[in-house]
């Protein structure tokens, strides 16, 4: 066999494999949108916030997003749609980029699958372990996409966009999948009040939050969907039960600092690259 056989057929090799690559991320992309179709209960399945013993539901902890929260998984479907049918077109097939988070991605969404299947099943003791592996699968796809530059505006949208609100969201849905599982299982807290293992949960949130945000150059979209989840955490608990102004307050100052600490970053990193 010559050099040039050689060559073709690792060509033709790599070809298949990035081929299959791009339509198992559009196809799992699809199944995401179905699952979560199914979580809502509007025609089958039950409503997430009803199912595994309502633990997920706005009132069921201190950690407890707003009902409204959730809007925000329409936009992230939305936006991981677009990547995934952005990704299949021909000239996405051999990028280096797409070939070192593509298999992520995957993994990624299959695992939202799960984890909504996993609640509908009401095993709710197991939803926190694939929760836990959704968002350290998103923090590596996260790093390889900071350790690599986009290559337009388009792909600035359509993958660090919309995996970056992906992660953020995923961050505090991490912490209130968490919360809920203690509940149910019945942690006591060791007797310290739960409005100030409510305020440690949400300070831990915002570490991270401004942690992602010095790292990352100021990426906008993790912080906003992270803020947005820990926003409506304030409301909840403001507006509706369990009420906790003081845990309300709590999560408003992590949003603020998140925020700011985000736009400080942004503003650092724009200046070193001039």
């Amino acid at each position: 066999m010559t050099a040039d056989t050689t060559t073709a057929s690792t060509r033709d090799g790599l070809d298949s494999r990035d081929t299959v690559r791009q339509w198992l991320v559009l196809v799992s992309s699809v199944l995401a949108i179905v699952a979560a179709f199914i979580g809502s209960g509007v025609i089958v399945g039950t409503p997430i916030q009803e199912a595994a013993g309502g633990y997920l539901d706005a009132d069921s902890t201190l950690i407890a997003p707003g009902t409204g929260a959730f809007r925000i998984w329409s936009v992230i479907y939305t936006g991981m749609l677009a990547y995934a049918v952005w990704q299949v077109l021909p000239g996405q097939r051999h990028d280096e980029r797409q070939r070192r988070i593509g298999w992520w991605v995957l993994a990624s969404l299959v695992l939202n699958a799960v984890w909504i299947f996993s609640v509908q099943a009401d095993l709710l003791y197991a939803s926190l372990p694939i929760i836990v592996a959704l968002l350290a699968v998103l923090c590596r796809i996260y790093v390889i996409l900071r350790e690599t530059a986009p290559k337009n505006l388009v792909e600035t949208v359509v993958a660090d966009g919309a995996i970056g609100l992906y992660l953020g969201w995923v961050i505090i849905a991490t912490a209130a999948n968490t919360t809920a599982v203690l509940v149910a299982a019945g942690f006591d807290g060791f007797g310290i009040a739960p409005e100030i293992w409510a305020g440690i949960v949400l300070a831990v949130a915002a570490a991270i939050g401004i942690a992602f945000a010095l790292w990352s150059g100021g990426r906008i979209a993790p912080a906003l969907s992270l803020t947005w989840g820990i926003s409506w955490v304030a409301v909840a608990r403001i507006t509706d039960e369990p009420y906790s102004v003081s845990t309300g307050i709590v999560a408003i100052v992590a949003a603020a600092v998140i925020l700011a600490a985000t736009a400080f970053a942004r503003v650092r990193h724009d200046r070193a690259k001039r």
